[in-house]
């Protein structure tokens, strides 16, 4: 097996393998997300807490150092020189005391002023914002409000500003220092703190801008642009700041300025990706451990999921051995638990498939009732004889016989002693064309149906054909005895020969057939076929191919012979009769294609065609308001059908026929064929609702045994006793007995061929049912029928004059 099929996805232990994969992969997944976002929330707690620290750190700072700068002023306001000097006005020893004191406490800016904060001495030539300063800071220790972190910008630079006032011991003056803050008291801040520090000086009208930062200078207006735009997104005091893509958080600390003043800014910001980078090295360690687990269960997993569908596939195998017909290896239970019992239980299928195979194939292919092979399993025979006649005819061979026999008198033999005694005798004819057919080299026996049998004889001549045939009629020249009854048996035999009668196996069976039954019409014993006996098979052959292609392409047509109630005179139903409009041959009479339709089955098609024109005509007249009664000839194959009414069914429910409406009529030929059958079926149909007719009574060879028991619910008198019975008594007798037998058994009685009044007025007399015949009408296409309808008279037959002896007999 190749590395691409065993990784296929469609392989169970694959499939296996990646669910538990994905569960790991989801548990990983779903850890990974929680320890990043508690590593996430933990470091930016932990920014918080430093931007605390941070913060008071800021503050702590700046208050000590102010603290040490106002403790450095106020020794000089405290130097009895600097006041001495200050009291006796000497401004130049004031200037030189200011300047080195200034110096000497590293102050950038100092001044000194009045108690009405009139300059009198300055460090700086423009003390204006200076001097505005110290007023402030002063007015606040007046007010008791100093700020010791106030810090304003003076000059564009950020400071420190210290007043302190110069007593004497009255209030003589103000002494005002002013301390710049540089990036090295921000890199102090930063160092202690870890983190960035910022200055923002206020503007008028705009946006603060940056005075000083422990960032590289390039980068301020970065800084300024990404401070403005988190400004939107944030509380008053804390930024998330994205600056050269990396994010800080931030928080401002606003420096305390005096009253209506703007204040300047500290920005605090702690890189969080800084912050984050100790425990992404923790990350990458359990992405590592985790992708070395997952390669882990994922050898480990197909490796035990492998052994789990190790047995499958066997399984598999043998369902697919199964599957193709092969029940002979035995699957084997080698594995515990819920496999070996699969295991087990395919065994056991095994077995009863093959059990019920062999069943099968002996009830497909063999005559449950002989055990000899059935007409399936001889056609195959046939075939393949055929086939090899065909392989060996350029070595000199290839010839093949095909005997068909048929029981004489079996059927009275069955109606007399019933269907069990005519089983056990068909056992017996069995048995001994056993002993005279197989006798014969590679011959074998089949029973095809009823009491019917083939014989073949592969490579064999007419003239050896002959002789067997022969011996089997001289076989039955033995009367059988069976449970005291002495049976004598004869039979028609027919012989067809490969290639000179066909070399088809259906048309050879079929010619064998044809021969058959002319041997039991002419008593002749065994007759070869030839073209002769079947002087239009190959017209009939031809016009079976152009029947079947007619029911697909609409060339049959149904014509409607009117029913007439003979108490009402008026049209109660119709007869369906089937016309073919061959596009070439014109109308083709019924007797030219219905006979070999028959013979061939095709009647089927034609018969169910019928049922579905009627049965959708039948459901149009009932719309209209014509509740009339459609009847269809049925034949023997048609009987035969099992399927029948089931498919009836379907047509009626399909058109929403009511059932009473159809008309089944049926011979008497037909229902003695085989009557049981024919029982069965007739029963079926009388279920569905439908109505039942005997068709030709009087000509066939029923019993009243059968009469009585089949559910019919009318009888037909065969035209051959109607159309002269107005001037042949013995016509009238008959028609007159069929109709009091029917009327007693509670049927109806139709009479078919009436064509004259006489005759109408004499059934009418008889007390007749229904008529049908030209005198009525002729069969018409059945979209005239409604017109026809609606122009029919009942004729006046009043001044019918019936002879002497007919009158008496109606008295």
């Amino acid at each position: 097996m190749s590395l691409s099929v065993f990784l296929h996805p469609s392989k169970l232990h694959n499939r296996i393998a990646g669910v538990y994969l994905a569960l790991l992969l989801g548990v990983q997944a779903l850890s990974y997300w929680f320890i990043q976002d508690s590593i996430d929330g933990n470091a930016r707690a932990a920014i918080q807490t430093e931007l605390d620290t941070g913060e008071k750190v800021l503050l702590h700072l700046i208050d000590q150092n102010a603290n040490s700068l106002e403790q450095a002023t106020r020794v000089l306001a405290a130097d009895y020189g600097f006041r001495s000097a200050v009291a006796s006005g000497d401004r130049e020893t004031v200037n030189s005391a200011l300047l080195n004191h200034s110096e000497r406490i590293r102050a950038d800016l100092a001044l000194f002023t009045d108690p009405d904060f009139v300059l009198q001495a300055s460090t700086t030539g423009q003390a204006d914002r200076f001097l505005a300063a110290v007023k402030r800071q002063a007015d606040q220790a007046l007010a008791g409000t100093s700020q010791a972190r106030q810090i304003e910008i003076i000059g564009g630079e950020p400071f420190q500003i210290v007043a302190v006032p110069v007593r004497a011991p009255a209030l003589i003056g103000w002494v005002g220092m002013g301390f710049r803050v540089d990036e090295t008291k921000l890199q102090d801040i930063r160092a202690l703190s870890g983190l960035e520090v910022a200055l923002l000086r206020p503007r008028p009208a705009a946006d603060p801008d940056i005075a000083l930062a422990t960032f590289e200078r390039a980068q301020w207006p970065a800084l300024q642009q990404a401070w403005q735009a988190s400004a939107s997104r944030a509380t008053p005091l804390q930024r998330a700041v994205e600056l050269d893509g990396d994010e800080y958080s931030a928080r401002s600390v606003v420096l305390n300025a005096a009253p209506g003043q703007a204040a300047v800014t500290a920005v605090l910001m702690r890189s969080v990706d800084q912050a984050l980078a100790p425990y992404e090295r923790l990350q990458l360690t359990l992405l590592i451990l985790t992708g070395l687990g997952v390669i882990v269960f994922a050898v480990g997993g197909l490796y035990t999921a492998q052994r789990i569908t190790t047995p499958l596939r066997s399984l598999t195998a043998s369902a697919r051995r199964l599957e193709q017909g092969d029940y002979g290896d035995a699957v084997h239970a080698r594995y515990a638990g819920e496999i070996g019992e699969l295991a087990q239980s395919f065994e056991t299928m095994r077995q009863a498939i093959q059990t019920r195979e062999s069943q099968i194939s002996r009830l497909a292919y063999e005559d449950a009732l002989t055990a000899l092979p059935n007409r399936v399993q001889f056609r195959l025979h046939l075939q393949a004889a055929l086939q090899h006649a065909r392989d060996t005819r350029p070595h000199g061979g290839g010839t093949c016989a095909v005997l068909m026999l048929d029981m004489d008198r079996f059927k009275h033999v069955n109606d007399v002693l019933g269907h069990r005694f005519g089983d056990r005798l068909l056992q017996a004819v069995a048995e001994r064309l056993r002993t005279q057919v197989l006798s014969h080299p590679r011959a074998e026996l089949a029973r095809l149906s009823g009491d019917e049998f083939a014989v073949l004889l592969p490579n064999t001549e007419a003239d050896d054909a002959i002789p067997v045939a022969q011996r089997i009629l001289r076989a039955f020249e033995t009367p059988l005895t069976l449970d005291e009854h002495t049976v004598d048996l004869s039979a028609g035999i027919g012989v067809a020969i490969a290639p000179e009668h066909g070399d088809d196996p259906d048309l050879l069976l079929s010619r064998a057939e044809i021969a058959m039954y002319v041997a039991k019409r002419q008593q002749a014993g065994v007759v070869v076929y030839h073209p002769g006996l079947d002087s239009t098979s190959e017209e009939s052959l031809t016009l079976l191919s152009e029947l079947r292609q007619a029911v697909d392409t609409h060339q049959l047509r149904v014509f409607l012979q009117p029913k007439i109630d003979l108490r009402t005179g008026q049209a109660i139903g119709a007869e369906a009769l089937v016309r073919w409009a061959h596009p070439t041959r014109g109308m083709v009479p019924p007797m030219r294609f219905i006979p070999f339709a028959e013979q061939s089955g095709f009647i089927r098609v034609i018969t169910l065609w019928v049922i579905e024109q009627v049965a959708q005509l039948g459901a149009q007249l009932e719309a209209q308001g014509l509740a009339l009664k459609l009847a269809v000839n049925l034949s023997t194959r048609d009987l035969m059908d099992p399927e029948l009414p089931h498919k009836i069914a379907q047509l009626i429910e399909r058109h929403r026929l009511t059932p009473e409406r159809l008309v089944l009529e049926i011979t008497e030929s037909a229902i003695m064929d085989d009557p049981q059958r024919a029982l069965q079926t007739l029963e079926r149909l009388h279920a569905l609702g439908v109505k039942l007719s005997i068709d030709d009574f009087g000509t066939g060879y029923s019993s009243l045994a059968y009469l009585k028991r089949l559910p019919v619910d009318e009888l037909k008198i065969d035209q051959s006793f109607v159309k002269h019975m107005e001037s042949d008594l013995d016509d009238a007798k008959i028609v007159r007995s069929t109709i009091d037998l029917a009327h007693n058994l509670g049927l109806s009685v139709v009479a078919e061929g009436v064509e004259t009044a006489k005759a109408w007025k004499l059934l009418a007399g008889l007390d007749c049912d229904e008529i049908q015949g030209y005198f009525v009408a002729k069969p018409m296409p059945a979209d005239t029928l409604a017109e026809w309808l609606t122009q029919w008279h009942p004729p006046d037959t009043d001044g019918e004059v019936l002879a002497t002896d007919f009158s008496a007999m109606l008295n």
